[in-house]
């Protein structure tokens, strides 16, 4: 009974191993672990535990970083990338333009014309430029932003999505890939609305800064929705509708992808949307602390921990669920090829 429990409890220990290596070694690793127990024996020592774990963990690593290479992860970085600093393009170009009161700074001057040298370096197939000047951008926040965390924690945490869009910009440039990969993949239906969607965005929003009433004008009632006002709420609509038409492009664009390419583009942005989330729906009571304390008010410890954690747990998490979904839909595929090649009874 004793070897019966030492075997079911090895066997837990050699699940850290990815399953690919269980398949083939493990009852003979199983058997040599046993041979080599003492008589008796109940639990694995822990220096076994030790040992095996480690080795495990090590081994799933590297088949982790095996399944990073796969073409279908340049094709999406490419992708990726171009996308993300066209968002970061739209979104300095709309801090310049600004609203009427407003006059930009040079630190929006500043990032537009870098956003503007990272995508006219990536339209052209200068990978290792692009990736340079987007690198350059992530190291400016540090240098521009993050020394306004003690005066102005809220400021700081409101651009850390744009930060992690920047990183996610630059690690996805960085990926070698063919020169001028994005527009092989995209082709010119799929990347012109990628290309234009933001454009779009960045000119709407600027429209209607530039047209809706102000509540000092005198201009009677208005109507606002996230932001956006105009004097009627067909206005509005229409407003909602362009942005609308705007996002369903870049949908469509990206759906039609291969599904490999998609599913990795969806992995690589999605940090950006949870942490975006996660401020909004965590850090509400804070940022209304901040605004009518008189006063800033600094994040906890824990807080800190759960912004820089939230992103590559997010990552790792996403791709996980990519590398089981496509592995199980391989097995499938396996799995009706072998009927198909079975005789008829």
């Amino acid at each position: 009974m004793s070897a019966d429990e030492l075997e079911r409890r090895y066997r837990r220990l050699l699940a850290a191993y990815p399953w690919e290596h269980r398949r083939v070694y493990e009852d003979e690793m199983v058997a040599v672990l046993l041979a080599g127990a003492r008589p008796g024996q109940r639990r694995p020592a822990a220096g076994e535990v030790r040992d095996l774990v480690g080795a495990g963990l090590r081994a799933r690593l590297r088949v982790g970083a095996r399944g990073f290479t796969a073409p279908a992860w340049a094709d999406a970085a490419a992708v990726t990338g171009l996308l993300a600093v066209m968002l970061l393009l739209a979104s300095a170009a709309t801090a310049v333009l600004g609203g009427p009161g407003r006059g930009p700074s040079a630190a929006d001057w500043l990032r537009v014309a870098g956003w503007c040298g990272v995508c006219a370096a990536a339209l052209s197939g200068l990978r290792w430029a692009a990736a340079g000047l987007a690198w350059a951008g992530v190291v400016a926040w540090w240098v521009l932003v993050a020394p306004r965390t003690v005066d102005e924690p809220t400021y700081v945490v409101d651009t850390l999505p744009q930060l992690l869009l920047a990183v996610v910009a630059a690690g996805a440039l960085t990926v070698p890939a063919p020169r001028r990969r994005a527009w092989a993949v995209l082709g010119v239906r799929r990347a012109l609305p990628l290309l234009l969607a933001p454009v779009t965005a960045a000119a709407l929003l600027e429209i209607n800064r530039t047209l809706s009433p102000t509540r000092d004008a005198g201009s009677g009632s208005f109507h606002v929705l996230y932001g956006l006002e105009a004097a009627s709420s067909t206005t509005l609509w229409l407003y909602v509708a362009g942005f609308a038409a705007a996002g369903l492009a870049v949908g469509l664009a990206l759906v039609t992808l291969p599904p490999p390419v998609r599913r990795r583009i969806a992995v690589m942005l999605l940090p950006v949307a949870v942490l975006a989330l996660v401020i909004d729906a965590t850090l509400a009571g804070w940022n209304y602390s901040n605004m009518h304390m008189g006063h800033p008010v600094p994040l906890a410890p824990v807080q800190w921990a759960v912004l820089v954690l939230v992103p590559p747990v997010t990552f790792l998490a996403g791709a996980l669920l990519v590398r089981r979904r496509e592995e199980t839909l391989r097995m499938v595929a396996l799995g009706r090829a072998a009927d198909r090649e079975q005789p008829a009874a």
